[in-house]
């Protein structure tokens, strides 16, 4: 058991105007991202039409995607590309390398959700960038 006080009950409102360019290609907006709870972040990610992230890895961290709307064609380690559509799930286990490209009309949206929580210091570009 953890000494980690217990969850409060809590409301989180989305606010569009914290959403950020990276340099990742997409743009980010932490929905939950906080030290109170070092287990879990969920950040929405917006990529346009065309549009590709770079290839890169989490350190000591899981990743999920969970796509909300648009299409997307993903690459996950070793597996060949796939195309996710609305409510798809990718795992992404930390250590394994990625990228998404928006192969549709519309952006695509989905949620990224991290264990633990997301921190900078955990991301790493890879090189063979295209």
């Amino acid at each position: 058991m953890t000494n980690q006080p217990a969850p409060q009950p809590m409301i989180i409102r989305y606010d569009p105007a914290a959403e950020f360019f990276t340099s990742e290609r997409c743009f980010i907006n932490e929905l939950f991202n906080t030290a109170a709870d070092e287990s879990l972040s969920i950040a929405q990610a917006r990529i346009a039409p065309g549009v590709t992230t770079r290839w890169h890895t989490l350190i000591a961290t899981t990743e999920r995607y969970v796509i909300l709307a648009g299409e997307g064609l993903i690459e996950i380690g070793e597996l060949p590309a796939q195309l996710m559509t609305a409510l798809d799930v990718a795992i992404i286990p930390p250590g394994c390398k990625q990228r998404i490209t928006n192969s549709g009309t519309i952006d695509l949206i989905f949620l990224a959700i991290c264990t633990p929580r997301f921190m900078p210091k955990v991301y790493v570009e890879m090189a063979h960038s295209e």
